[in-house]
């Protein structure tokens, strides 16, 4: 989260027609900062090793060790890098028109040295001065002097314009999907499949889908809180509340951390208890707990376990009622990372006398291998990810429209098999972290047009507050999606399809 000081809030525009910054720097490029400082720097290290195709929350912890930045610098480092990375298409529409060039004129490196100013002085509460001396200084130290004159000419012209003004600026005029695109910073066939999502989940109506949609890439763009789950028999809520956590009102098993790392909770750091949105958390609990009904084989199955989230809450859960895990991966790389998440939970088994393995194979080939072995089964699809842009501020600029084609294929092979794999009586979960009709509600008809042998669960009983009480605004049923702006959680899809005994 930024310090305080350096939380995005909304501009206002002055009145009596002064500029909305104060008086305009009058210093030359020479004068300015002559090196970065380091929080910045961070920043841009962040930048561009995401255009090197690193993923933003994966990488930003070891850069943020490496500049050695106390709490105060990493916030701000964080805030300034993911900010910049989500409202990126808006502050490259500026860019452009301040520039009077388009983008793909302007060195890349360059670029995300601009696309940081811009933030700082469009998002952040950053005085304009410091944010065109210090891009004026990081410019010079990673493009050299050459590049300082044309980031200060441009820096200044940014800082002529409130957001407000730049939005009228650079926004087509009419509510068009492309205009909410440049407004909101999403590509435009994202908000165009979004659209698509909120009507064919039944959350929007005609009348009603403009201010859906509104809410909905808002809540992108706005930092997603830090969700903590406590894995049952392994942790408690409590334990997090007394390390300076809130417990959750969404998740049973969850916690909110306002500040600070996540890593400094002896929990967290012993992996009792992970960092896990509260819908994942919500629909792991919502497999382990469906009604089977049969005497079904005490063997559940995670048939696309990386990097591990759900795994440690559907193992710890397997375990408190007798059960053993198998979590499949086909990525040896991943297959490691479900198996260091899953440590505790792991010997925590061996100690009962249950379970709990990790495979790397092709979770397409484990229904014919092991027809009926299993009891409970979750298939957490590979997908867009359009349901999780708020947590990977670089996911919407990488997903491409092709990627649903792609991956349609491989989401319903990947339900084929767990249906095979499910014994009679037994259930299994098809999830997803993205709304995409595309992704969710048409794979599961496409596969169950050709099976007699499965029923639709209603999901929506499963899915229970901290209290207990069923969550609210689920839809129409039998399947659930949650939504951002909605829930505070991702977008997370889930049907339960149990085979008939």
């Amino acid at each position: 989260m930024p310090a305080p000081d350096q939380r995005p809030q909304p501009r206002r525009r002055p009145s009596g027609g002064g500029r909305p910054h104060g008086q305009r720097s009058r210093q030359r490029p020479s004068d300015r900062a002559k090196h970065a400082e380091p929080a910045r720097f961070a920043a841009y290290t962040l930048l561009r090793a995401v255009a090197d195709g690193a993923y933003a929350n994966l990488e930003l912890p070891s850069i943020l060790r490496r500049h050695r930045l106390d709490t105060r610098d990493a916030a701000f480092a964080t805030e300034l890098a993911f900010g910049t990375l989500r409202m990126q298409g808006f502050y490259d529409a500026v860019i452009e028109r301040a520039a009077d060039r388009a983008t793909t004129k302007i060195d890349a490196g360059v670029l995300d040295v601009l696309r940081l100013g811009a933030h700082q002085l469009l998002g952040m509460r950053v005085p304009p001065h410091a944010a065109a001396d210090q891009t004026v200084g990081l410019a010079r130290t990673v493009s050299g002097a050459g590049a300082s004159g044309f980031v200060n000419a441009v820096m200044r012209r940014v800082s002529e314009r409130t957001r407000e003004e730049w939005v009228t600026e650079v926004v087509p005029e009419g509510g068009s999907t492309a205009a909410l695109a440049v407004e909101y910073s999403h590509p435009e066939w994202v908000v165009s499949a979004l659209r698509g999502a909120l009507l064919g989940h039944g959350r929007a109506t005609a009348e009603t889908v403009d201010t859906e949609l509104r809410a909905l890439l808002e809540s992108d763009n706005t930092p997603a809180k830090v969700s903590l789950v406590a894995r049952p028999g392994l942790a408690s809520v409590e334990e997090l509340v007394a390390a300076g956590a809130t417990a959750s009102e969404t998740s049973p098993h969850g916690a909110v951390l306002g500040s600070g790392d996540p890593g400094a909770i002896a929990a967290v750091r012993e992996r009792r208890a992970a960092v896990q949105d509260e819908g994942s958390q919500l629909l792991a609990v919502a497999v382990a707990t469906a009604p089977v009904t049969a005497d079904v084989p005490a063997r559940w199955l995670d048939l696309c376990a990386g990097p591990g989230g759900k795994s440690g809450v559907l193992g710890a859960l397997a375990l408190q009622t007798g059960a053993d895990l198998v979590a499949v991966e086909v990525s040896e790389h991943r297959a490691e990372l479900v198996r260091s998440t899953l440590g505790p939970v792991t010997a925590l088994a061996r100690e009962t006398g249950r379970a709990v393995e990790v495979r790397t194979a092709d979770g397409r080939e484990v229904g014919e291998a092991e027809r009926t072995a299993y009891g409970r089964v979750l298939v957490d699809a590979p997908c867009t990810g359009l349901g999780a842009l708020r947590r990977r501020p670089e996911a919407r600029w990488r997903r491409q429209p092709g990627d649903l084609a792609q991956l349609g294929p491989l989401q319903r092979d990947l339900l084929r098999s767990a249906l095979d794999a499910v014994a009679p009586g037994g259930v299994v979960g098809y999830a997803t972290c993205s709304p995409h009709p595309a992704e969710t509600t048409f794979v599961v008809r496409d596969v169950l047009k050709k099976r007699d042998d499965i029923e639709v669960l209603d999901a929506r009983e499963l899915f229970r507050d901290a209290s207990g009480e069923v969550l609210h605004d689920l839809g129409d049923g039998p399947e659930v999606q949650l939504w951002p702006h909605v829930h505070g959680t991702d977008a997370m899809f889930l049907a339960l399809l149990r085979k008939k005994a």
